[in-house]
C-alpha cells in the first residue's frame, strides 16, 4: 500500500517481498528498508517498477535496498538517507540536500533538478545521464578510488539482501564496469568540500 516504512527510525528493519505503492520510505528516519519482487514473479526485476512514485520523500537518515525500479520523483528532498535502486523515473533526486543514492540502471528526465547536496552514483552504461539530468546545479564527474570502494560495499550489501542479478553481475566484473559509473555532484556542495579541504591543509 501507500507509505510503506514511512518515518521509521533507527533499529527498525522492514523487508518486503512483493511491491509497494507511492511514498515508500517517506520521511525515513534511520530505519533500513529492503524490497524485492515475489520469488514466484515471472518478470525481470530490474525492468519493472517495484515501488511507486515519490519514494523517500523528505528522508533524513536510514538505508534502503530495492531490487527493481522506482516510479517518478525518487528521493525528492532527501537530506541524509542512502538508497540503492535499479532505475528511477522522471525528476529523481529533485531538491536533494544530502544522503547518497546509487542507481544501477536508467534515470528518467530532469534528474537532479535543484539538487544542492548529497551524492548520486549512476550506472550509465547506456550513456544517457548527460541528456537526462538537469545540469544547472550539478556536475557529472568520474568516480574516484575511495568512492569505488564505498560503491562496492553498497552493491555487495544490495546483493546480499535482495539477491539482485544486476548487483551480482556488477560485483563479478567490478573493475571493468566502474568506468560506466557517473558521480552526480552538486556544484555548491563540491565547492564547500574543496574549501574545507583547503582550510584543513593550511592548518
Amino acid at each position: 500500500g501507500q507509505s510503506f516504512g514511512a518515518f521509521n527510525t533507527k533499529g527498525v528493519t522492514l523487508e518486503l517481498e512483493g511491491d509497494a505503492n507511492d511514498y515508500f520510505g517517506k520521511g525515513l528516519s534511520g530505519a533500513t528498508l529492503i524490497a524485492y519482487p515475489s520469488k514466484e514473479a515471472g518478470f525481470v526485476a530490474e525492468d519493472n517498477i517495484i515501488i511507486g512514485n515519490v519514494a523517500f520523500y523528505g528522508a533524513t537518515s536510514g538505508r534502503a535496498f530495492i531490487r527493481g525500479k522506482a516510479g517518478e520523483r525518487f528521493c525528492v528532498r532527501n537530506s541524509g538517507a542512502c538508497a540503492v535502486i535499479e532505475g528511477v523515473g522522471d525528476h529523481g533526486c529533485e531538491y536533494m540536500t544530502g544522503g547518497c543514492v546509487v542507481i544501477l540502471g536508467d534515470t528518467g528526465r530532469n534528474f537532479a533538478a535543484g539538487m544542492s547536496g548529497g551524492i548520486a552514483y549512476v550506472y550509465d552504461v547506456k550513456d544517457q545521464i548527460a541528456q537526462n539530468c538537469n545540469p544547472e546545479m550539478i556536475d557529472l564527474d568520474p568516480v574516484v578510488l575511495e568512492e569505488s570502494n564505498e560503491l562496492f560495499e553498497l552493491i555487495s550489501r544490495h546483493y546480499t539482501l535482495t539477491g539482485s542479478t544486476v548487483a551480482k553481475f556488477l560485483l563479478s566484473d567490478f573493475a571493468n564496469q566502474m568506468k560506466y559509473f557517473v558521480k552526480v555532484f552538486p556544484k555548491d556542495y563540491k565547492k564547500a568540500i574543496q574549501m574545507a579541504e583547503m582550510k584543513a591543509a593550511n592548518g
